[in-house]
């Protein structure tokens, strides 16, 4: 397993990726159906904070390793003219932030993890 971090306007995001062979790369094509959007993969332990509706972010109140408490207000999403707070489920580390201000989101989008 190697480990990245890659700068993503403006947000830095840690990675891991798995090396692994031509033929298990040939047997993952196969059996794999295609996906509508790729997802990263979360730790065990950790919590994705997903899009509760469709919307756009109007401001993003945490980044990649700070710390939060149950309850503080991650980001601000509009949706139908209304700021919804989107709130942390558990305190813990932010893992990755997955959007940046003006990013439009569907509903289940993952807008960040928390370990």
């Amino acid at each position: 397993m190697r480990h990245y971090r890659v700068n993503v306007n403006g947000n830095a995001y840690e990675i891991a990726i798995e090396e692994i062979t031509a033929d298990e790369a040939k047997k993952a094509s196969a059996a794999a159906p295609a996906a509508s959007a790729p997802s990263a993969p979360v730790s065990a332990g950790a919590t994705t904070v997903n899009a509760p509706m469709p919307g756009t972010i109007l401001s993003v109140n945490v980044s990649a390793g700070a710390t939060v408490k149950e309850g503080d207000v991650l980001m601000i999403l509009e949706a139908m003219k209304m700021e919804n707070e989107i709130m942390a489920p558990k305190s813990g580390k932010i893992a990755s932030v997955n959007v940046s201000k003006s990013s439009s989101v569907k509903t289940g989008d993952v807008l960040c993890v928390i370990e």
